[in-house]
């Protein structure tokens, strides 16, 4: 399944990250033939670079982490962390909170949240009384260059030791 993030965080495909992907997208646009009849003979002739940077396009358009209120699939978010953490993934480089990005779409509560992690407890008192479009404002000033990411953006913590099933573990824990 392929997510649309658009429709979730409006104007990502205008960042670093959106512009990186749609870049790609054109290279490989640009490369493969036209006719369905010889796609499989072209791919058969990548060399193995190619081929993997191909595979890892293909893949970074149908991985969906998107953590949605009414979407139970934590099956699929563990495996997007451990694929996250074998990437290396650091969102800090292609996203910043904004007004348009996140911080006009969350509450008060949130935007003095990523003050007191980013900047401080001080400065998340001085913009609590402030009308919420004011403090957003504010709290863009104050985070820039922080790189402070909302939960859902951080890296995860990393898995210590092997990820098994619970039948698996279970039946070694009575060994």
């Amino acid at each position: 399944m392929s997510a649309y993030l658009d429709g979730h965080a409006p104007g990502i495909d205008d960042t670093r990250a959106g512009r990186s992907v749609a870049e790609r997208h054109e290279r490989w646009a640009m490369r493969l033939p036209k006719e369905a009849d010889d796609l499989w003979a072209f791919v058969q002739a990548l060399a193995a670079g190619d081929l993997l940077d191909l595979l890892a396009h293909c893949t970074s358009l149908t991985v969906n982490a998107v953590r949605a209120p009414f979407d139970r699939r934590p099956g699929a978010w563990a495996h997007a962390d451990r694929l996250a953490e074998a990437v290396g993934l650091d969102m800090r480089g292609y996203w910043t909170p904004t007004v348009a990005s996140y911080l006009g779409r969350v509450t008060k509560a949130r935007i003095a949240e990523a003050v007191r992690e980013a900047v401080s407890p001080d400065a998340a008192e001085r913009i609590s009384s402030l009308k919420k479009p004011d403090m957003a404002a504010e709290a863009e000033a104050l985070l820039a260059g922080k790189g402070w990411l909302p939960s859902l953006l951080r890296a995860p913590e990393p898995v210590a030791g092997e990820v098994c099933s619970e039948a698996r573990c279970l039946t070694e824990k009575a060994a």
